[in-house]
């Protein structure tokens, strides 16, 4: 394990993923608990500090989510944010109450009192020519509260406020515990990065050890001494988690591991030849590649709820799956491309948010056929397996790919499924790639991709009327998919799009661009 750890515990904010990710980024390991995880769990995970998350509760709520107070015993850094702050003041003695004005967004953080939180934030206004300040200690802070601290606990000093926060932050330097009534994690407040890793390094103390390319030596030992002399089969989509899942295996254990393809009927153009290419010639991988396309799709036939399509898609992949893999001597294993956030979302306090959509797994082949996982990716974020790709050697195409989802194209063919409009749906999606590609605008856009939606319009083509399909195009930008704003994407790159998939597709006579962001809208439509 990491010699030195960082341990978030988890009150319900949909920002928690984001405070763990943000320790990382400084080559710092970092976990996430639930918030009532037991004090012995805590001890046995060494952590050099603790930081509280956010949650959506009132201290004062019926069953508020309450933490063990002998987390304060423990004699190391603590740093409370938002609801993790009013938690600490309401344990430790000080006084919250509701805000007499509810804080939500961005607000302009001034520090009072020097603290190591805060180091490197500049003066604003900038110095003036004589040396002075010329001002206070400001910054732009991002705020989520219905509550405030009212009075400090004792041994605590109010270090900055906001305009409606007399107390936004608070510090008990001789314990070496902090608080924040904003959220550092989110990119919207200025200066959080540089907080955080104010935490880690000058207050915790940690050293910057965990990197890429110690993980991998780790993950390949470890997946040699859990496989032994067994077979292991990995599910292939195409996608980067399950394509780096089966490089780091095969790094690790060879040919004791077959990759199976499944053609489901509702993937990208040529999705099966660029993915059986790659891993045969670049990689030298043994995988089956199955051609299930019409099975899927009769199974589909008349099916618009999104939820159903995703629950057939994920109980066909797994006979088809099993069927493959039963021909297989010897397995014993299944290697599959869980990542960290699917890790938190089954153990979380009510998060980092209920769950919207069901995921697209194959956890019944593990009964049928009596196989145990291997997870190597299961301590990652999505941005640090696309770090792990580069350092296994893997090309751009498919680290750098956009997201898409398991049930693929199903859930952007709104309502009903068939091979027509999938056709259609797929020339889109091309189109609206390539678009992109050229205007090199796919590196700064999160994911990209056509919608056919359920609904025809009339318009006029060779001067005849024409009563055609609609298709919308979504496109956002994102740092981890949680959040989301839509690309601003050129007119002209739009127009072009446009008049290349009404010109190209035939079916279509109207194009729209979908600018909702998320929340409240979700990145995908289904």
């Amino acid at each position: 394990m990491q010699e030195d750890k960082i341990l978030v515990l988890d009150f319900g904010s949909q920002y928690t993923q984001l405070i763990a990710r943000r320790v990382r980024e400084n080559s710092v390991y970092s976990e996430i608990f639930p918030f009532n995880v037991s004090l012995q769990k805590i001890r046995d995970f060494n952590p050099k500090g603790i930081i509280l998350s956010g949650g959506p509760s009132s201290v004062y709520d019926k069953g508020a989510p309450i933490s063990d107070m002998k987390i304060f015993e423990l004699g190391i850094p603590i740093l409370g944010i938002c609801y993790g702050m009013q938690l600490m003041a309401h344990l430790l003695g000080g006084n919250v109450a509701k805000a007499v004005k509810r804080e939500y967004g961005r607000a302009e953080l001034i520090i009072d009192d020097d603290s190591d939180l805060f180091k490197g934030i500049p003066p604003h206004p900038p110095l003036s020519k004589g040396g002075s300040r010329g001002g206070e200690l400001r910054t732009t802070v991002w705020m989520s509260h219905g509550d405030r601290i009212e009075k400090s606990p004792e041994g605590f000093s109010p270090v900055a406020h906001t305009e409606n926060s007399p107390i936004a932050a608070i510090a008990d330097k001789k314990r070496n515990f902090y608080a924040l009534q904003f959220h550092p994690e989110v990119v919207h407040t200025e200066k959080g990065r540089e907080i955080i890793k104010n935490f880690v390094f000058d207050i915790c103390r940690c050293k910057p050890t965990w990197t890429m390319k110690s993980f991998i030596e780790t993950a390949k030992k470890e997946i040699r001494e859990k496989v032994g002399n067994q077979r292991v089969v990995c599910g292939i989509s195409g996608g980067v988690d399950s394509s780096v899942t089966a490089v780091l295996v095969h790094e690790a254990i060879g040919d004791k591991l077959t990759c199976i393809f499944v053609d489901n009927g509702v993937l990208r153009q040529d999705e099966a030849k660029k993915v059986e290419n790659m891993l045969k010639k670049s990689f030298h991988m043994k995988i089956k590649c199955v051609d299930a396309s019409e099975r899927f799709l009769r199974k589909l036939k008349g099916v618009t709820d999104p939820e159903r399509k995703r629950k057939i898609i994920g109980n066909e992949f797994i006979r088809v799956f099993e069927e493959e893999a039963m021909k297989i001597k010897n397995v014993g294993f299944l290697a599959q491309g869980t990542l960290y956030p699917d890790v938190i979302e089954s153990i979380s306090f009510k998060g980092p948010s209920a769950t919207i959509k069901s995921h697209h797994n194959v956890g019944g082949l593990l009964k049928k056929m009596k196989l145990k996982l291997v997870e190597p990716l299961r301590e990652l974020f999505k941005d640090e397996v696309r770090v792990l790709g580069h350092e296994l050697g893997m090309p751009d195409e498919i680290i750098n790919r956009h997201p898409f989802p398991g049930p693929g194209l199903a859930i952007r063919c709104i309502s009903d499924i068939t091979k027509q409009r999938l056709d259609i749906l797929r020339k889109a999606d091309v189109i609206v790639l390539e678009e992109i590609k050229k205007a090199e605008l796919y590196g700064k856009i999160w994911q990209a991709f056509a919608v056919l939606l359920p609904v025809k319009s009339v318009g006029v083509m060779g001067d005849e009327r024409t009563y055609e399909n609609v298709i919308a195009i979504r496109a956002v930008t994102s740092v981890d998919g949680m959040t989301a704003d839509w690309a601003q994407i050129p007119y002209d790159v739009l127009g072009k799009m446009s008049n290349r998939i009404i010109n190209e597709v035939k079916g279509v006579n109207r194009v729209v661009y979908d600018i909702s962001s998320k929340p409240p809208s979700t990145i995908e439509w289904e």
